[in-house]
């Protein structure tokens, strides 16, 4: 994939996140996974399919775990894989270290304000997985999370 590419799928991922039915206690995210070929695999958002989904495992839920596609996808997340959550068994830093995807790309690093320290990208970074930050876009993915933000 290009930086034009991560551009492009990022933008689409932040226009996601718009979906996403409001909540005062977490953010509005999105993700898609996109194959090696550029094909979109599978997407999601926040609160997709019920109060306590997040965008990643929305995403990853629409495929098998054995899916042959996952191991050349790069998955774009506009907000840093969760490394700490009450609602689920498995945060998102840990869904994308089951599944063979082994790039990840966000807009924007979680801030302190719902999780005092999110280690979502050292974690994965820490298991060989290539972690990108489209810092030019964090501001657009911030924007949809102005009703959190002080």
């Amino acid at each position: 994939m290009t930086h034009a590419d991560d551009v492009t799928w990022m933008e689409r991922a932040i226009e996601l996140s718009r979906k996403c039915p409001p909540a005062e206690g977490a953010f509005s995210v999105g993700a898609i996974i996109v194959g090696a070929d550029g094909e979109e695999l599978a997407n999601g958002y926040s609160r997709e399919t019920d109060a306590h989904v997040h965008a990643e495992e929305a995403a990853l839920a629409k495929l098998p775990a054995d899916d042959p596609r996952l191991a050349g996808a790069t998955l774009y997340s506009t907000l840093e894989p969760c490394s700490e959550r009450k609602s689920r068994p498995l945060t998102c830093t840990q869904l994308i270290l089951r599944s063979p995807i082994r790039r990840v790309v966000i807009a924007w690093r979680e801030p302190s304000l719902l999780v005092a320290d999110c280690v979502g990208v050292e974690s994965l970074r820490a298991e060989a997985i290539v972690v990108e930050e489209l810092a030019e876009l964090a501001d657009q993915a911030r924007l949809v999370n102005a009703h959190l933000l002080p």
